[in-house]
């Protein structure tokens, strides 16, 4: 971690493919989040395993996309599977410059047919512990509402009220029903909100309308929230990633 803080940058990477799913751009993703220099990267849609691309797809990487992208700059990773199915599976993945205590991948779905998961992380950072959750929530109100109320529990029972938190990813909650609970109960600022007075819209990429993305914190002091929607970042995925800087 350098001295201007830490960075932090959360990103649906839509398995490696471009917006339109005509292109695999896992390799340009690469290049960018390597330019972005966060500190931890909280990324959704991660492809695990997928056989069928891995044999018709010229460049798909040796290694697994995790590997891949963490490759010489980021040496602790975390992946945790949210669907599973016959050619494979993606789920949520955590890339950090700072070594994980432990890590844990909790299922958090309310119905058989819709596979989510929280990626939760304890990593060490000088003199404290920085715990942080990676997420990716259904597309239905009635889940996300079970999901968010399932996250609640979690971090009641395993985070202590003074550890620093962040919780980041695509929250699929263009409504905003997870900030009543996430601010009255569990203590949390939305940092692009706190900085620029309102949600980072952050998709589509391309034409970003619906705030999708975000990162919520606590004990720590936001410095600054930047959505990336300019090249190449529009050309990539269907997000635009948001990245953030905390001072400890």
């Amino acid at each position: 971690m350098c001295k201007k803080g830490l960075r932090v940058l959360t990103y649906n990477v839509h398995k490696g493919f471009n917006a339109g799913n005509r292109q695999f751009v896992l390799h340009q993703i690469r290049e960018a989040l390597i330019a972005a220099d966060a500190d931890l990267m909280f990324l959704q849609e991660m492809q695990g395993e997928h056989r069928r691309h891995q044999q018709k797809i010229p460049d798909w990487p040796v290694l697994s996309q995790l590997e891949f992208l963490a490759e010489n700059v980021w040496p602790f990773h975390a992946y945790g599977k949210n669907a599973v199915y016959n050619a494979g599976h993606h789920g949520n993945a955590i890339l950090s410059k700072h070594p994980f205590e432990h890590w844990e991948n909790i299922n958090v779905s309310p119905f058989p047919w819709a596979s989510r998961s929280l990626l939760h992380g304890v990593i060490r950072l000088p003199e404290k512990q920085l715990h942080i959750v990676c997420i990716h929530f259904g597309l239905l109100g009635k889940e996300r509402r079970l999901q968010i109320s399932k996250l609640s529990a979690h971090i009641d029972s395993h985070v202590p009220p003074d550890a620093p938190l962040i919780i980041a990813g695509d929250f699929n909650d263009w409504l905003g029903q997870a900030d009543r609970l996430f601010h009255d109960h569990l203590g949390l600022q939305e940092i692009f909100r706190e900085t620029h007075g309102r949600y980072a819209r952050s998709f589509p990429s391309w034409l970003p309308l619906l705030p999708m993305d975000r990162i919520y914190y606590r004990g720590l002091i936001p410095l600054s929230c930047d959505r990336l929607a300019h090249a190449p970042w529009h050309t990539l995925s269907d997000h635009a990633p948001l990245t953030a800087l905390f001072a400890l």
